[in-house]
C-alpha cells in the first residue's frame, strides 16, 4: 500500500469556508451578508469567501500549519455547501475559480498543501441533471442518474422537488422518501437526491470530477459519508483514477467507527479517526464533561461517562491495532468538527482539557487537525453554533491558547519521533497516562494528567539524564533507568 509521504508529517487546518474570513476583493461581497458577529444560522451566509482564506496566510504559516482541509467549495445553495448542485465550478459567493487558484498558488508557495470535500454520494435540487428529470420525466435521458418513483416518472402521480405538507408528513412519520416524494434522498432529506451510482454516467461523471480538480492541482480529496456508496469497486476505481493523475494525493473517508473494510490499501488512505476522538473526549474533560452537549451528535452517544486512564489506555492499545502501521500513521485525527460541537463546550469550556488534548493529539501517530478556532477558543454547541464565524477581533480571542498551541505545534515539528516514532504504552493509573515515542535510538516520553491533583509517574528511561522539553515536571528521580516524575494537576509534560 502506498501513502503519501508527507502526511504523517502534517499538521491540518480544517476550515468552514463561509465562516473563516472575507475579502473586499470578493466580486459577491457587496450582497447583504448576515452581521459577521451575529449567531451562526441554519440557512444564513455570513460571506467568508476563499479570497480571504488566501489572505489569512500567514496566520496560518505562523500558526505552524502544513495542509488545508475544506469544507465544500463547489456551487451550492446551502452556506455548508453540501448541496452541489456544480460540480465544475467554485461557489460564486466564495469568489468562483479565481479565487480558488488564487488560493492554491498561494498555499503551494508557502508549502500548504489543500484537500477537498467531496459529496459523491448526493447531489442537490438544483443539480442539472436532477432537474432535467422533473421537467422531463421518463423522457429524459437522466433518468438513471437518481433513483425515482416510476409512476412519477411517467407523469401518473403528483411531481416536484419541493414536498407537499401531505408528503412532509409522510416523511416524518418514517416513510422512505421514494415513496414518500417519489425519489429516494439521503437520509430521506428532500434536498439531497442520491446519486444512482450504478449507473455507468454517473460513475463516470464523478470520477472525472474528481480527475478534474487533482489535475486542477489539489493535494488530496476529504470524502462525505462514503459508506453509503456500498460499493467497494467505485472507491477502488476512484484511487486509481486520482492516484493516476497525482501519486501523492491524500483520500480521508468520514467513517465515523472502526474502518478496516475501507482501509485494505485499495480504496482510502485514512478516515476520520473519530473512534481515537470519543476516547479522547470521554478522558481528558473529567469530571467537566457535558453528556448533553456531546450527546447532541448522535455517533457519541455510547459515551455515557468519563473514563479512567486506565481504560483510556486500553481503548488506544485497541485503535492501533486496528490497522496496519503504516494506515495508522496516516490517519485523520482531530477533536472536533463542523459535524459536532466543539470540543471545548463538550468540556463544559475547561480550557486545561483542550491543552491536554492537543498535546496528545499532537504527539500521536497519524496527522493532528485543528477545527478552525479552536486554538483561539471558540465555542459552540451542535451546527449551526458549532460553525461560528473566526474573530478576527483581537480582543475576542484567547491568546493564552493560541500561545499553548503554537508551543506544542513546533514541539511536533522539531522532534521526529513525535511524527514517525514507535508508540509504547508506559503508564496508566489516578487520572495520569504516559506514553513514548522512539525513533533512531531517541526516545521522548509523554505523560500527560487529567486528575485535579500532582501525579507521580514512573516510567523507563534508558538511564539518561532526562531534558524537559515541554511542561513543568518536578521531584525527577533517575535510577536505574527508571524515571519518577511528578506531573501538575490538569497538565502535560514532555521529556527527552
Amino acid at each position: 500500500m502506498t501513502i503519501p509521504e508527507w502526511v504523517q508529517d502534517a499538521i491540518f487546518y480544517q476550515i468552514f469556508p463561509d465562516r473563516f474570513a472575507r475579502s473586499v476583493r470578493n466580486p459577491s461581497g457587496n450582497l447583504p451578508f448576515e452581521s459577521w458577529d451575529s449567531p451562526p444560522t441554519a440557512h444564513g451566509f455570513k460571506g467568508g469567501d476563499l479570497y480571504g482564506i488566501a489572505e489569512k496566510m500567514d496566520y496560518l504559516k505562523d500558526l505552524g500549519i502544513t495542509a488545508l482541509y475544506l469544507n465544500p467549495i463547489f456551487a451550492s445553495a446551502a452556506n455548508h455547501r453540501y448541496h452541489t448542485y456544480d460540480y465544475y465550478n467554485i461557489d460564486p459567493l466564495l469568489g468562483g475559480n479565481e479565487a480558488f487558484r488564487e488560493l492554491l498558488e498561494t498555499a503551494h508557495k508557502n508549502d500548504i498543501r489543500i484537500i477537498l470535500d467531496g459529496v459523491f454520494n448526493h447531489a442537490s435540487r438544483g443539480f442539472w441533471q436532477f432537474h432535467h428529470v422533473l421537467e422531463n420525466g421518463i423522457a429524459s435521458p437522466y433518468k438513471d442518474w437518481f433513483f425515482f418513483d416510476t409512476a412519477r416518472l411517467h407523469g401518473r402521480r403528483r411531481w416536484g422537488a419541493y414536498p407537499t405538507m401531505e408528503e412532509l408528513q409522510a416523511l416524518q412519520s418514517g416513510e422512505d422518501s421514494l415513496k414518500a416524494i417519489g425519489y429516494r434522498g439521503w437520509w430521506n432529506l428532500p434536498a439531497l437526491p442520491k446519486f444512482n451510482t450504478n449507473t455507468l454516467a454517473v460513475r463516470r461523471f464523478l470520477f472525472g470530477v474528481a480527475e478534474h480538480w487533482i489535475k486542477f492541482g489539489i493535494d488530496g480529496w476529504r470524502l462525505d459519508v462514503p459508506a453509503d456508496i456500498d460499493d467497494d469497486s467505485f472507491w477502488q476505481e476512484f484511487r486509481y483514477r486520482v492516484r493516476q493523475n497525482n501519486s501523492q494525493a491524500y483520500l480521508v473517508g468520514e467513517i465515523w467507527h472502526e474502518a478496516q473494510r475501507w482501509l485494505q490499501g485499495d480504496q482510502f488512505d485514512a478516515v476520520m479517526n473519530y473512534e481515537v476522538t470519543k476516547s479522547i473526549l470521554a478522558f481528558f474533560p473529567d469530571k467537566n464533561l457535558d453528556l448533553r452537549v456531546l450527546h447532541q451528535q448522535s455517533n457519541y452517544r455510547g459515551i455515557q461517562q468519563a473514563i479512567d486512564a486506565h481504560e483510556f489506555a486500553n481503548r488506544i492499545d485497541h485503535n492501533l491495532q486496528l490497522y496496519r502501521p503504516e494506515i495508522t500513521y496516516a490517519q485523520f485525527n482531530l477533536l472536533d468538527s463542523h459535524d459536532t460541537p466543539r470540543f471545548l463546550s463538550c468540556a463544559s469550556g475547561d480550557k486545561s482539557a483542550l491543552k491536554l488534548a492537543w498535546l496528545f493529539l499532537f504527539s500521536y501517530p497519524g496527522a493532528p487537525c485543528i477545527y478552525y478556532g479552536d486554538e483561539v477558543g471558540v465555542d459552540g454547541e451542535h451546527d449551526p453554533d458549532s460553525r461560528k464565524p473566526f474573530p478576527w477581533d483581537a480582543g475576542k480571542r484567547a491568546h493564552n491558547l493560541l500561545a499553548h498551541l503554537k508551543e506544542i505545534v513546533t514541539l511536533r515539528k522539531q522532534n521526529p519521533a513525535l511524527r514517525r516514532g514507535d508508540f509504547k504504552r508506559l503508564w496508566s493509573a489516578d487520572g495520569t497516562y504516559a506514553f513514548s515515542r522512539s525513533l533512531d535510538g531517541e526516545t521522548i516520553v509523554i505523560a500527560l494528567n487529567a486528575s485535579e491533583s500532582p501525579q507521580q509517574v514512573e516510567v523507563p528511561l534508558g538511564g539518561q539524564n532526562p531534558k524537559v522539553l515541554f511542561g513543568k515536571p518536578s521531584e525527577l528521580i533517575n535510577n536505574d533507568g527508571r524515571l519518577k516524575l511528578k506531573v501538575p494537576a490538569r497538565s502535560g509534560v514532555v521529556l527527552k
